[in-house]
């Protein structure tokens, strides 16, 4: 059966539907088709622990999605969104010393550490001016399409004499920044805690930037939760596409993109062809989409050859508990955070990431744990805990840094049972008792991970590094950092592209921008639109101009 509309949109992850949204209110005929049997993508939530909890599958935390100006435009609270906080932001443990807490009042948060290490309030004040001026227009400018002219141009006024210390802490290690800025751990450990949420090491730039960045909208936006799971925040996306008159059709895998005459003009399902006489994004894994749902010869062989230098970023495992009390915490401290970071020390965390870059199972795993009851009480029984946990592991790891565990390759089978009780010993050590509240518990290593959704390749939950070399104009391959693709009318949509992972919509909003003027600029006319498009992708990469003029 062939089918017809405007545009096609691979993926119903929340990327996805952002564009959706966005070309449905420009009047477009937009058809949304997903293979998994739910929308949502890596933002979903189900009852797969125990069928008294509600556990986010996937991500949990959305302090991204809280400040995005893109989410902000679509008003998903007007169809059914609503957010729910945690006490404290979030709380790193430690051994033998208090755990260092981030409020959402950075001024108590500066008061918290100023008690643990004289002078390091200040210090902490300080950083978080810097957030207060200048750091709303930072995160517009890094959402925005690359170059971000008008995003570009606000930053540059607002940080005015401070512009050449941003632009410093861009390319600092968060190591090197909070060596210069504190005394004592704590402060540190919450900056290098928050930039190791990516895969960056602590020695590396842009780690220092992703840390500012986290605990900046920790204390302006907070560590927010949909109330009811990770799922809701899905379910109003859905319903935002549904108001705009979009389309979203589940278990309906696509199995191919067809290409006529250098152009994209439909995609293949179970079901048919659906064809789209604008445009295909494509929220989806680059490798996924040139790899698989693309035909070797519809792509130029200099870009498949950059592909082949793509990077992915580690991959995760992540456990998931239903408890019968809230964590034993030995600090209480920990107790009401939202968020919880294990980890002993700076010096730790830097052994654990070279463990990592090494493809090291870590023999001391950072753990970032989501006390998801204490943050919505909705989500277990009144007394109980929905826990999570999840770490980072190689995605082919040739040896294990702890000397236990017998692995080569993707951490699957008794390697991961033996690495999830290394885990579940590193919160038993810092909550006795631990265990002995376990009623039911989930494992979602690598295999698992892809399996559910299969943009997370290998565990992978960024879309590719988020290091330095695979970011802005090398993101996903050097020469592009746009949603165009070297095939006209496809745009790339998912966390793969610029501006990369985590859930702020920018890449579909980005996409859908795209489609919309390569769509405006071809019914100007040929000449015209020439102009125009190469206007709108600063005219593009040598290969994909060589392309366009060669067909």
């Amino acid at each position: 059966m062939t089918e017809h509309c405007d545009a096609v949109v691979i993926g119903a992850g929340h990327n996805g539907l952002v564009a959706a949204a966005m070309l449905a209110d420009a009047g477009w005929d937009v058809v949304v088709v997903e293979a998994a049997p739910a929308a949502g993508g890596a933002v979903r939530s189900a009852r797969s622990v125990h069928p008294d909890f509600e556990t986010d599958q996937f991500s949990a935390f959305y302090p991204m999605t809280a400040a995005s100006p893109v989410i902000a435009a679509l008003d998903l609270e007007s169809h059914g969104l609503e957010w729910a906080h945690a006490p404290k932001v979030l709380a790193h443990v430690r051994s033998d010393a208090p755990s260092a807490v981030l409020w959402r009042d950075a001024e108590r948060t500066a008061a918290d550490l100023d008690r643990l290490d004289p002078g390091d309030g200040a210090a902490w004040r300080a950083l978080d001016a810097q957030w207060a001026r200048f750091g709303e227009p930072m995160l517009h400018a890094l959402l925005a399409p690359f170059p971000p002219v008008r995003a570009g141009v606000r930053l540059v006024g607002a940080a005015r004499s401070e512009l050449w210390d941003l632009a410093r802490m861009a390319v600092l290690p968060v190591r090197s920044l909070a060596a210069e800025r504190f005394a004592g751990d704590p402060a540190a450990l919450l900056l290098a805690g928050n930039a190791l949420h990516a895969d960056v090491s602590l020695d590396a730039a842009p780690s220092a930037l992703l840390g500012w960045l986290l605990v900046g909208l920790g204390q302006q936006v907070g560590f927010p939760v949909p109330r009811g799971g990770a799922g809701r925040l899905a379910d109003a996306l859905v319903s935002r596409v549904a108001a705009a008159g979009g389309v979203v059709r589940l278990d309906e895998p696509v199995r191919s993109v067809v290409v006529e005459h250098g152009r994209a003009a439909a995609v293949t399902t179970d079901r048919g062809e659906l064809r789209a006489r604008r445009a295909v994004l494509a929220a989806c894994d680059a490798e996924l989409l040139y790899g698989g749902l693309l035909a070797a010869d519809d792509l130029p062989p200099a870009f498949m050859a950059r592909m082949r230098g793509f990077h992915r970023a580690t991959g995760t495992v992540k456990v998931n508990w239903a408890l019968s009390a809230p964590v034993p915490w030995s600090d209480d401290r920990a107790v009401g955070a939202g968020t919880v970071h294990i980890a002993d020390g700076i010096d730790e965390l830097t052994r654990t990431a070279a463990q990592l870059a090494g493809d090291q199972l870590p023999a001391d795993p950072f753990l970032l744990m989501g006390q998801m009851t204490t943050a919505d009480p909705t989500r277990s029984p009144q007394g109980t805990e929905s826990l999570w946990a999840y770490t980072h592991v190689p995605q082919e790891a040739v040896a294990d840094a702890g000397g236990e565990i017998g692995v080569t390759g993707r951490l699957r089978g008794a390697g991961l049972e033996a690495f999830v009780e290394r885990m579940e010993d590193r919160v038993e050590a810092h909550a006795p008792g631990f265990r002995a509240t376990v009623l039911a518990r989930e494992v979602q290593g690598p295999d698992d991970l892809e399996s559910a959704n299969p943009s997370l390749v290998g565990g992978d939950i960024s879309g590719g590094t988020a290091q330095l070399h695979q970011q802005l104009v090398f993101r996903p391959v050097p020469g592009l950092a746009r949603a165009e693709t070297p095939v006209s009318g496809l745009f790339l949509a998912s966390s793969s592209a610029h501006p990369g992972g985590s859930v702020h919509g920018a890449c579909g909003a980005n996409a859908a921008r795209a489609a919309l003027a390569h769509d405006r600029a071809r019914r100007l006319g040929p000449r015209l639109a020439a102009g125009v498009v190469g206007a709108a992708s600063i005219a593009g990469p040598v290969w994909a101009t060589r392309r366009r003029r060669r067909r």
